[in-house]
């Protein structure tokens, strides 16, 4: 299992560094740091306070302020439920109870063989087609508990 201090410096460096100049750099470069490595690991605010010539207390704050950023290694499958209202009017709330008793998980966590990390979310942009769910990257509307199974059944055909 990957600890906090298995993330690629050289990276981080490479990504601060090419976006330094940029104006208000310091969301840009977090959000590629996490596009890249799946996440912001906590080693790294120092690394990308020294390259912008801002205090770590200042890149801490901003990182940890936006529930968007990662501060753990994600599971190699992310699932990310929609939380908004639409959704919940459609089933969001049972199809999320389903999902943490099939995975075994709360959102913000991950499962220990680091399978899945699951995650809520406040609006996909797909209302007219709740509830909605991202699996691995891909959008799919009008999920049902047996649709999610299927979802994810390529990616761990062991749980059921």
């Amino acid at each position: 299992m990957a600890s906090d201090h298995d993330w690629d410096r050289a990276t981080v460096e490479r990504i601060a560094t090419s976006l330094k100049a940029t104006p208000g750099a310091l969301m840009p470069i977090l959000r590629q740091v996490q596009d890249e490595l799946g996440w912001v690991p906590p080693d790294s605010i120092a690394l990308i306070a020294g390259i912008l010539n801002l205090s770590r207390a200042e890149v801490h704050g901003v990182a940890s302020f936006y529930h968007d950023f990662r501060h753990h290694p994600p599971g190699r499958c992310v699932i990310q439920v929609c939380r908004a209202e639409s959704c919940q009017a459609m089933g969001a709330d049972g199809l999320a109870d389903h999902i943490r008793q099939r995975l075994g998980i709360d959102f913000g966590e991950t499962t220990r063989d680091r399978s899945f990390t699951l995650e809520p979310v406040y609006c996909l942009g797909n209302c007219a087609c709740s509830p909605a769910v991202v699996v691995a990257g891909e959008l799919a509307g009008r999920v049902t508990p047996d649709r999610f199974n299927r979802l994810i059944a390529k990616f761990d055909g062991s749980r059921r």
